[in-house]
């Protein structure tokens, strides 16, 4: 396998090929830096191109394309609160509130370099550990499903620090919004209002438009913020890109959690970049010393996750490459284009196209440190963008989240959706409600409602619903997490309450110095 790999690795850095893996990555950072110009959406509309290349060739550059969409959805979630795929919601968290510090540096840089090791981690998973993986994979069914949801919603409590009933309530109401439109199951018309445009639901990058960024521009034009977006003017430095690689590797156990996040998330077919980074940033705050850091602008919640979406990506290839069953969207483009080359996946492309196949694979990896330069030197012209006054800045992106939510369905009501989003945000932040568990309530409602449905129409094939659903091992392990998800905020109130003075993180977040982490 080692002799194979490396012959893929020379395949990868063929002039030529080199070459296109260079262009792939960066067109995927500014498909994934636009909203609404999804990796998915980059990989469709490129894959014919890749029909006059060689396999090699084709295969290498939509893997700069994934691997680099996977970083460029962290700048506008940076910069202006605007998740540019849904993936990056959670690096919101973070990363805005740096850049209204005048660090959006910190968080492109923190960004770029948790991205590489993500996937650098989940792609020596992928070459190492697929077929044993795959088989994993292979064992999700609705039960696992159902309470991979419910952990998730579990999440909430950990974004709601404060007010946990507004938090719940919010997800309930997200929980809603993923109602609306023909049910999967069924097909039951739902909560459309005469309106045959919504009977495809609500779209999530339009409802992330809507929450996230809008709020920021209102409170901006209404006059709420200074003359520039954000509070402080961002000053890039080289220095800045070393002190935040010190830092993140000073903290590998928060870098390889998330990876293993990430990757888990990935193999399981269908649950996607936003499931996996929300997961990393919830355990990342859940084990860290100093949790009341998180979500007031610190690297660690923009590394936990960048690092988890980005393990995502190649951890999705692995059912892929084994079984032909794609762990995401932009993995089920990427079969198209397996097939496009007349590669069949399965132990057909170990052995018959085995070098094609470890030049893809390799691609992956060298993709991530490209990522890593590109955005790691790119900061110093993206952090300067935050400086533009909001008198300028402002008309610029409402034109871009009009343009964006209308390109994803060529739907005028979507942006009529993303501006009542947007005024609800608005309102719903001066009421101290986040917009977060609104959203993961909208990404996890399909999966709580058709994982509990299927289960209870197999459960009766099966001699019992709640037999079936609690006694598979798989669902044994998510249950557990669930209770233990659920239990913490106590146990997090607890260690609080008996915490040493000389425990508390005294140490301002502009310095970034390392705090240890259990």
């Amino acid at each position: 396998m080692f002799d194979v790999a490396f012959q893929g690795l020379l395949q990868v850095f063929l002039p030529h090929n080199f070459l296109v893996l260079f262009i792939g990555v960066f067109m995927g950072i500014v498909f994934g830096a636009l909203p609404g110009l999804t990796a998915t959406m980059g990989l469709a509309l490129l894959v014919p191109f890749t029909f006059t290349m060689s396999p090699a060739a084709g295969l290498i550059m939509l893997a700069g394309i994934y691997v680099g969409a996977m970083y460029g959805d962290a700048i506008p979630a940076v910069l202006i609160n605007t998740p540019g795929t849904p993936a990056a919601i959670a690096t919101t968290f973070d990363g805005f509130p740096l850049a209204q510090k005048g660090m959006a540096q910190h968080g492109l840089v923190a960004a770029a370099v948790a991205s590489a090791f993500g996937s650098l981690v989940a792609n020596m998973v992928l070459a190492a550990a697929a077929p044993p993986l795959a088989e994993v994979s292979l064992q999700f069914g609705p039960p696992e499903y159902f309470w991979l949801g419910i952990f998730g919603l579990t999440i909430i409590s950990t974004l709601s620090t404060g007010n946990m009933f507004k938090g719940f309530l919010a997800g309930t109401i997200g929980m809603l919004l993923s109602a609306v439109g023909m049910a999967d199951l069924g097909g039951d018309i739902r909560l459309t209002f005469g309106f045959p445009e919504l009977q495809g639901g609500i779209e999530l990058i339009v409802a992330l438009i809507g929450f996230f960024c809008l709020p920021e521009i209102l409170s901006s034009v209404i006059g709420q913020r200074r003359a520039a977006y954000t509070e402080e003017a961002s000053n890039p430095k080289l220095s800045v890109v070393w002190e935040v690689i010190k830092s993140l590797l000073g903290r590998p156990w928060l870098l390889i959690r998330s990876s293993i996040i990430g990757t888990v998330v990935g193999f399981a077919p269908g649950a996607g970049g936003n499931i996996a980074s929300m997961v990393s940033y919830n355990e990342a705050c859940r084990w860290d010393k100093h949790p009341e850091e998180y979500g007031k602008g610190t690297i660690k919640g923009v590394a936990a996750s960048e690092a988890a979406n980005s393990a995502m990506a190649p951890g999705s290839l692995i059912p892929l490459l084994t079984l032909g069953i794609p762990g995401s969207p932009p993995a089920a483009v990427i079969l198209g284009a397996l097939m496009l080359h007349g590669m069949k996946p399965g132990a057909e492309l170990f052995s018959e196209h085995a070098t094609v196949t470890f030049a893809f694979i390799m691609g992956l990896l060298v993709a991530a440190f490209l990522v890593t330069i590109i955005g790691s030197f790119g900061s110093f012209v993206f952090a300067r963008i935050i400086n533009i006054p909001s008198r300028y800045l402002a008309p610029a992106i409402v034109f871009m989240t009009v343009l964006g939510s209308y390109a994803i369905r060529n739907n005028m009501l979507d942006v009529w959706i993303m501006f009542i989003f947007g005024i609800i945000g608005y309102v719903s932040s001066k009421l101290k409600f986040h917009p977060a568990p609104i959203v993961l309530g909208l990404i996890l409602g399909p999966f709580v409602e058709e994982g509990l449905v299927q289960s209870m129409l197999a459960g009766k094939a099966e001699g019992g619903t709640l037999s079936y659903m609690v006694l598979r091992p798989i669902s044994g392990v998510l249950i557990a997490l669930c209770l233990m998800s659920l239990l913490w905020p106590a146990y997090a109130a607890w260690r609080a309450k008996h915490r040493k003075p000389d425990d508390v993180c005294q140490v301002p977040l502009e310095k970034l110095e390392a705090s240890d982490e259990e």
